[in-house]
């Protein structure tokens, strides 16, 4: 029985691991141990880290997304503002030529009331501005005698004057209006006053023309009583009203610019 001990034992020994064996082993699991859970500490630390980058990235995503818009939205507002100086600098550029146009006829009427001023001085002629055109109006007592249309001497030295002032104006036309007061005419000649306003006019037209204003720039045309200047109540307005007008007629690029009219009707 010892002797069967013995064998075993000197068998156990002989065919298992020494001591020094297991003690290496069991070293070498803990050792692989730790690594492993140093590798799990770390793979938790990179899984933490990309989660943060994905984050990180996500948020980049939304800002470049936002930016993009807002860089769109720039353009779009660069473009409308780029726009809109364009439409700022055409219309500053219309009112600087409606400023020079009004500053040459601002210059042209200062003109004209300096070469009629010994006229005007004399009351045989005044200048009035009405609805932005200049009138030189002459009253009928220099032109014409009472419910006649011929001129007299008079009116015809006067109208001369008139003329060599007129002559030296370039591109403009004159439209010659003639105005009665409301008092009926009846003659043989003439059978109202809408007749004898324009016959008037007419033959001042004729006069300037002879005189060297060119035909194709004057025109007439009789208003009878329609504008008065003054009350016909009273022999004063009466006497006012009976007259003859030399209007400047405003140039068509003076005038303003109606085509986009067109489109509405």
């Amino acid at each position: 029985m010892t002797r069967a001990i013995l064998l075993l034992a000197t068998f156990t020994v002989a065919c298992g691991p020494s001591q020094e064996e297991l003690d290496h082993a069991n070293g070498r699991i803990a050792e692989l141990e730790g690594e492993l859970e140093a590798a799990r500490a770390q793979n938790a630390e990179l899984t933490e880290r990309l989660q943060a980058v994905e984050a990180h990235n996500g948020e980049l995503a939304q800002r470049l997304r936002a930016l993009g818009q807002e860089v769109e939205g720039l353009e779009g507002e660069r473009s409308s503002l780029r726009s809109n100086l364009e439409e700022t600098q055409r219309a500053l550029d219309e009112l600087r030529e409606r400023e020079r146009q009004a500053q040459a006829r601002l210059a042209t009427f200062r003109n004209l009331i300096e070469r009629f001023r010994s006229m005007i001085e004399s009351g045989r002629l005044r200048v009035r501005i009405v609805r932005n055109r200049m009138v030189v109006e002459l009253p009928e007592g220099i032109l014409f005698d009472s419910g006649r249309a011929d001129l007299k001497e008079a009116g015809e030295a006067t109208l001369t004057e008139v003329a060599q002032v007129l002559r030296e104006i370039d591109d403009r036309q004159f439209q010659i209006a003639g105005h009665t007061d409301n008092v009926p005419i009846r003659s043989r000649r003439f059978r109202s006053n809408w007749e004898l306003s324009a016959q008037r006019a007419v033959n001042v037209a004729r006069w300037l023309i002879e005189q060297g204003v060119p035909a194709n720039r004057i025109s007439a045309a009789g208003y009878a009583d329609t504008q008065p200047v003054a009350s016909n109540d009273t022999p004063e307005g009466r006497a006012q009203n009976r007259r003859i007008e030399i209007v400047l007629v405003p140039n068509l690029d003076e005038l303003p610019d109606l085509s986009s009219l067109a489109n509405e009707s």
